[in-house]
């Protein structure tokens, strides 16, 4: 009796675990520079919970918006903005879209007094180069020229070509962290991320959130997709608490 049960119990188990490995599912997802270490973990935690893999592609918000619509091999996209999202719904092209965090920005420097006297020494202007990204495809570089203008200096500070742009965010991080800019506005997540190269470095200004449009980040399903199921739960995920914790540890907000 106890020899049946055991090869009954064994024969499910079996078999459960191979319905399991059949149905496991692999996505590939575009995700805005900003987020990658969030996403990197979330992935992670999403891998452990469901049996399905990610692979990420980052990049700047215009660069993966530009090759989704060359037809790239993605299954969800994940924005820095909530513009780039609704104009691929307008156009057909996603669905199912749902905003994921609301990121910060910060101006960060190695050598600078940042914190404390942030304006003083931008309106001076007595840096070789402040960086940005690019504001055509980084929404993080359109918050920080909306902050320069609010300040009164972009015109100026352009004009004697003081400002230097990064294609992404991220490029733009390393802009500061090389020193070939002396000061920078970044995303605060590349600050808080426990394994940054800013960890122990320089120090930063939080940017009034009043200073600038909230950048809103949303993300969308790909119409198209093969993998519809598995991209739909993980953009879904980022509402699950272990996601929320690790999107918050990283100085993000949650919409509401």
């Amino acid at each position: 009796m106890n020899k049946m049960l055991s090869l009954a119990l064994g024969t499910a188990f079996a078999f459960t675990a191979a319905f399991s490995t059949a149905q496991a599912d692999t996505i590939t997802v575009a995700v805005a520079a900003n987020f990658t270490k969030a996403i990197e973990q979330i992935g992670q935690e999403w891998t452990k919970e469901t049996g399905n893999k990610v692979r990420f592609s980052f990049g700047p918000t215009g660069g993966l918006y530009a090759q989704i619509n060359n037809g790239a091999p993605f299954d969800a996209f994940f924005s820095a903005d909530t513009k780039t999202p609704k104009k691929l719904m307008e156009e057909g092209k996603a669905s199912d879209y749902m905003e994921y965090a609301q990121g910060k920005l910060a101006l960060y420097s190695t050598s600078l007094p940042v914190a404390k006297e942030a304006e003083q020494i931008i309106k001076a202007a007595s840096y070789n180069h402040l960086a940005i990204a690019n504001p055509k495809g980084a929404p993080y570089g359109a918050a920080a020229v909306e902050v320069l203008k609010k300040m009164g200096v972009y015109e100026k500070i352009n004009e004697e070509k003081k400002i230097v742009q990064g294609e992404s965010i991220t490029a733009t991080f390393q802009f500061v962290m090389t020193g070939n800019a002396q000061l920078g506005f970044v995303a605060l997540s590349q600050i808080k991320d426990p394994e940054s190269p800013a960890k122990g470095k320089g120090e930063f200004w939080l940017v009034p959130q009043a200073d600038y449009t909230p950048i809103n980040q949303a993300a969308v399903l790909i119409n198209g997709t093969q993998h519809a199921t598995a991209a739909k739960s993980f953009i879904n995920y980022m509402r699950s608490p272990a996601a929320v914790k690790i999107i918050e540890s990283y100085g993000y907000e949650i919409p509401k």
